[in-house]
């Protein structure tokens, strides 16, 4: 038999959820309807008059050799950031999973940089990388490496690569250790009698359980890197040099705010977000089925 809330008032159960639907629909649906509208719309700097032009901002935007370079600048930056992020979440979580001295004060400390707004992670890391204030910037430069990231769009790019990873690895870290001290100790003991070494218990019986744990950071870190990375990229780069980090949400912001083309604007965040929806349910649709619940 199963229990069911009974409210006495049956007003009561909306007045309830009536102040998350506000905040969705006013902070979430009402933003993207209002994206889709504009990017049909062309209006000039002064906001003094407005065309209705169909899709035309969209095919300027498909056939702007600056916008493709954003998109292979985008790929490349995000495929980066989920690599590093993961695979670093995934070395920790499994480092801090073994009964090692200071276990609790190791993962506390490893959670401390998620709580870190984007903005600051940045300037941390302008303060290690830069070529003539940062610890590491000039100890590079001393070692006879020509590092300037503010010149050279490889340290650039770089640089804004391991500013974003470093910022997600202690989500993954959190996700990765909760996963691995789920798996029942009785089928590794029972691997290790059959000799199975370390490696082959990791990647045959571990790994393979946290495929769910998996699955779902590899969706949230790749929303993350193409979604949730502007903060780092204007702190440290401001999508230069030479465009060489400028991905498709830091070109939303240059093209809407700076340049003022509101409709070309408004139709690149369209085609950001038609992007991410593309590829999370090609994740849903072919990696999944490789998920083991």
């Amino acid at each position: 038999m199963t229990r069911r809330a009974i409210f006495p008032n049956r007003l009561l159960p909306y007045l309830l959820v009536a102040p998350q639907l506000a905040i969705v629909l006013v902070f979430f649906y009402w933003p993207a309807v209002q994206a889709v509208a504009q990017s049909t719309l062309r209006q000039d700097p002064f906001g003094l008059r407005t065309t209705f032009v169909w899709f035309a901002n969209f095919r300027r935007i498909l056939t702007d050799p600056f916008y493709l370079g954003s998109l292979r600048t985008t790929f490349l930056f995000s495929t980066a950031v989920v690599l590093v992020a993961m695979s670093s979440g995934l070395l920790l979580a499994v480092t801090a999973d073994k009964h090692i001295r200071g276990a609790t004060v190791y993962k506390t400390l490893l959670i401390w940089p998620y709580a870190v707004a984007p903005a600051v992670a940045a300037a941390l890391w302008l303060f290690i990388f830069h070529p003539t204030i940062g610890l590491l910037g000039r100890a590079l430069v001393r070692g006879g490496i020509r590092w300037d990231f503010t010149l050279n769009g490889l340290h650039a790019m770089l640089l804004v690569i391991i500013a974003s990873a470093w910022k997600q690895v202690s989500y993954n870290f959190l996700f990765f250790l909760a996963g691995l001290q789920s798996v029942p100790p009785s089928l590794i003991e029972a691997a290790a009698v059959d000799g199975a070494g370390g490696r082959q218990r990791f990647w045959k019986i571990i790994f393979p359980l946290l495929s769910p744990t998996t699955f779902f950071l590899l969706t949230f870190n790749m929303i993350y890197a193409f979604l949730d990375t502007f903060g780092v990229i204007h702190s440290l780069t401001r999508g230069g040099p030479g465009k060489a980090t400028e991905t498709l949400i830091y070109k939303v912001y240059t093209d809407g705010v700076i340049s003022l083309d509101l409709g070309g604007s408004a139709a690149q965040s369209v085609i950001l977000l038609l992007v991410v929806i593309t590829l999370t349910a090609i994740q849903f649709k072919y990696i999944e089925r490789r998920v083991v619940y």
